[in-house]
């Protein structure tokens, strides 16, 4: 099948940088790329990957706190900072992907 449709898209251009790396490793261009991924929507139906919402914990949901609870996790937190009681926000990250 002839394609003689044009897509114009806008991506992050550091995920469009990876995706290209990797693409480029397999010997696919990224227009087949798009194009093989569209085709699996058409054929199943279906997009072929879990689109969901990360589950925020309670203990840092301010949607179900008070004000007062907020008021005093904040104040922890200062409390903390003063006290050199910190992690990196790298190492944070990373554990909120690794149990995910």
């Amino acid at each position: 099948m002839e394609k003689t449709t044009t897509l114009n898209l806008r991506v992050s251009p550091n995920v469009k940088q990876s995706a290209e790396s990797v693409l480029s490793k397999l010997g696919i261009p990224m227009s087949t790329a798009i194009d093989m991924y569209l085709n699996q929507i058409v054929l199943t139906g279906e997009i072929l990957f879990v689109a969901t919402l990360l589950k925020t914990p309670a203990s840092v949901n301010t949607a179900m706190m008070t004000n007062e609870e907020i008021h005093a996790k904040l104040q922890k937190g200062y409390a903390d900072a003063e006290a050199g009681n910190v992690t990196s926000a790298a190492k944070v990250f990373a554990k909120i992907r690794e149990n995910h």
